[in-house]
């Protein structure tokens, strides 16, 4: 049952969302979030978002990329990484992911069921249910 959940929630995003700039409704995900919490540590995102730091690293990368997020030294303490987005980022956010994002909170709370929550689960879920790059396919002798 769960995982028919997770592929339906899935769905119903990928279904919605515009992917003419190609992100992810993972990335659009993490972006709105870095977006109401930022200037914030990688450490702070990957526990606002209930992921590791070597996933936030892994999710950040192709952001960073994409010219999509900044990542910077903290001037205050040179061993953390400071992450922002930038305005392209930002735009990228507003013209994908704000319109679900709202369309999702507004059936959320009409079903009385706490967005936060929502966004925790399914973040969970799907670093349990998406493989890392560097994992080796199913069958691969890794």
């Amino acid at each position: 049952m769960l995982h028919r959940v997770v592929f339906l929630l899935g769905e119903a995003a990928r279904r919605r969302v515009d992917n003419s700039r190609g992100l992810s409704y993972s990335q659009i995900r993490l972006l709105g979030t870095l977006e109401d919490i930022e200037p914030v540590t990688q450490h702070q995102l990957a526990q606002a978002l209930a992921v590791s730091d070597p996933a936030i690293s892994r999710a950040l990368r192709p952001l960073e990329e994409a010219g999509l997020v900044r990542i910077e030294t903290d001037p205050e303490h040179k061993r953390r990484r400071l992450v922002r987005t930038t305005e392209a980022g930002r735009d990228a956010f507003h013209a994908t992911g704000k319109p679900l994002v709202d369309e999702l909170r507004t059936a959320l709370l009409a079903a009385d069921f706490p967005y936060e929550r929502y966004l925790r689960d399914t973040i969970v879920l799907a670093e349990l249910l998406e493989p890392s790059p560097s994992s080796p396919a199913p069958g691969d002798a890794g």
